[in-house]
């Protein structure tokens, strides 16, 4: 009896908002200069479809992290460029969402833009999916540089034609050169892989230097991947939805 009254408990006290997100804060309130292209709140992204939990185009984090990214744009500000961010807090129920699709191996509708020489078989062994992320932790964040004045980036259209996200005729960002898209599910996405050169490796180090500058670590297989060093909750994976309510 003790040890059920403590599950209840403890069920109710994550099921209250205030509790639940008092230490998270939305982006915008903090920082609105960096812009946003929260790609689970729309059809691209490589499931296809909006992402559940995502219920507006929010970058929501922790306090700390927001104010560390703060710090970041406004070096970026100085050099002419602007941060983007892609996504920040994830809930529970989205990371689920994306582990269903990983195992409905039929559902291959965005594999030639987002993982075009990768087996959707292997995304859980090559680490591409898994069923914990970062993000639910809310000081975890992908997001990329953009120079000033931002172009015009024309909306994703579903069905269209895609092409793959290592491509030089990828999908137009109006990001800075990378060397690949967002989310591209390949080795060349590695930070550090030795084949990307010139103008895109220059960026990638830009971005990661003043991240971690900032306080921030680098995933090393993605480039756009942070976290924050000393995230306030580093072992909570929160399930609220992105939204302000």
């Amino acid at each position: 009896m003790r040890a059920l009254l403590l599950s209840v408990l403890l069920t109710v006290s994550f099921a209250l908002p205030a509790q639940a997100t008092s230490g998270f804060v939305v982006l915008r309130d903090v920082e609105p200069t960096i812009l946003h292209d929260i790609r689970y709140y729309t059809a691209h992204n490589f499931v296809g479809e909006r992402i559940d939990g995502y219920k507006q185009p929010l970058c929501i984090l922790t306090r700390q992290a927001a104010l560390a990214l703060r710090k970041v744009q406004r070096e970026m500000l100085a050099q002419g460029y602007s941060l983007k961010v892609y996504d920040c807090y994830r809930p529970q129920r989205a990371v689920d969402h994306f582990v269903r699709w990983a195992k409905d191996l039929a559902d291959q509708r965005m594999k030639a833009e987002f993982y075009p020489q990768v087996d959707k078989t292997r995304l859980f062994e090559d680490g591409y999916i898994a069923e914990k992320s970062g993000h639910s932790r809310g000081s975890t964040l992908d997001l990329t540089i953009v120079k000033l004045p931002a172009r015009y980036q024309r909306p994703y259209v579903p069905g269209e034609k895609l092409v793959n996200c290592f491509a030089p005729n990828r999908f137009p960002d109006n990001t800075v050169e990378m060397g690949t898209g967002y989310d591209c599910f390949d080795t060349l996405s590695h930070t550090d892989d030795p084949r990307i050169t010139g103008k895109a490796r220059e960026n990638r180090q830009l971005l990661k230097s003043a991240m971690v500058g900032a306080g921030f670590r680098n995933l090393p297989e993605e480039w756009w991947h942070f976290t924050l060093n000393g995230e306030p909750y580093p072992d909570t994976y929160f399930d609220f939805p992105v939204s302000r309510r």
